[in-house]
């Protein structure tokens, strides 16, 4: 199977997968809490678990020794934590009444 299609095979590890669902779900969480005027919306419960898959499948890419590659996928845990928590936030934020 070509290299361009194996970031179709949820088998396989991919940082690339990870990173696009990530950033997708970030996306999809500003449209929908209609950012910067954020509004109540239960549909962001479902790009905060799309980026917890991401992040899962990111996390699967570690390996037992460090080298470079293992910090770059320490990094883009990072990342996957703040979209996540960027992500909580839309989410939980006008509950909250902070947010007006």
């Amino acid at each position: 199977m070509p290299l361009r299609y194996s970031i179709f095979r949820l088998r396989r590890k991919s940082l690339v997968r990870g990173a696009i669902l990530a950033l997708g779900s970030l996306w999809v969480s500003f449209r929908l809490s209609g950012f910067p005027e954020v509004h109540v919306c239960l549909w962001l419960i479902a790009p905060l678990l799309v980026a917890a898959a991401a992040t899962w499948d990111t996390a699967r890419c570690l390996q037992r020794r460090w080298n470079f590659y293992h910090g770059g996928v320490i990094l883009l845990l990072y990342v996957d934590l703040m979209v996540l928590l960027m992500i909580a936030f839309l989410l939980v934020a006008p509950f909250s009444g902070l947010v007006l």
